[in-house]
């Protein structure tokens, strides 16, 4: 699947705390094309995160636009919007949030049997994802055998097995070593230009935005793009 074009239109972000109102994203205005590689920094608390949630359809806009090619993001039923989700977009997350009982192999299958693969299908796609990511011989491990580079990389694969058109990744190497992170990122970025998707990373290391071709700042629940 080629990279997914995403189009943002006075996008903001509510709760609701203690009788308060709390703004998050304050009117966002966002293009990012086909294919495009984009980071965001910023300060803890400048809605991140938030953003990520929305763009992956797990949370709702309090007001604004989400088009995907087009088309609006959250259109249809909770059901419809999760079956789009698992089908368009990859998650990567510093924390791995792999199925503790499950094996390797299993936890980046898990997606392609929710969409309705066959098993066989699903698990020589997970080995396939594995193996480039050279753990075809973790594949029986679960998570709590695993380093934390090889549970981030089992994460990884398991974003990209359905080939995606937007990965979205919150600090996908927070978590890890300065050794291990630059080998794990130069792996995640990899895979996307293999499956040509269109990727988003949110991070705190402006080591890591520095690699990317466009670069945002989210100050205050409002982009400042940086040069």
């Amino acid at each position: 699947m080629p990279g997914t074009a995403v189009a943002i239109t006075g996008l903001q972000k509510r709760f609701y705390k203690g009788g308060h109102e709390i703004h998050v994203l304050r009117g966002i205005d966002l293009h990012i094309a086909a294919g495009e590689q984009l980071s965001v920094t910023g300060p803890s608390g400048s809605g991140k995160s938030t953003l990520l949630h929305v763009l992956g359809t797990l949370d709702r806009p309090s007001e604004g636009q989400v088009l995907f090619n087009d088309q609006d993001a959250f259109k249809g039923d909770s059901r419809q919007i999760d079956a789009r989700r698992n089908r368009l977009i990859g998650f990567v997350f510093q924390f791995h949030h792999l199925l503790p009982d499950q094996s390797a192999l299993w936890n980046v299958a898990m997606p392609a049997v929710i969409a309705g693969w066959k098993k066989d299908a699903a698990q020589d796609a997970a080995r396939q994802a594995l193996g480039r990511l050279k753990l075809l011989h973790r594949l029986n491990h679960k998570p709590g055998e695993l380093s934390g580079g090889e549970q981030q990389r089992v994460a990884i694969a398991r974003a990209m097995i359905m080939r995606p058109g937007l990965l979205l990744a919150d600090e996908p190497t927070g978590n890890l070593d300065p050794r291990t992170a630059k080998m794990v990122f130069d792996e995640l970025l990899a895979l996307r230009q293999d499956v040509g998707c269109t990727l988003v990373v949110v991070t705190h290391s402006h080591e890591l935005a520095s690699r990317f071709p466009r670069r945002l700042r989210l100050v205050e629940g409002l982009f400042q793009e940086e040069a």
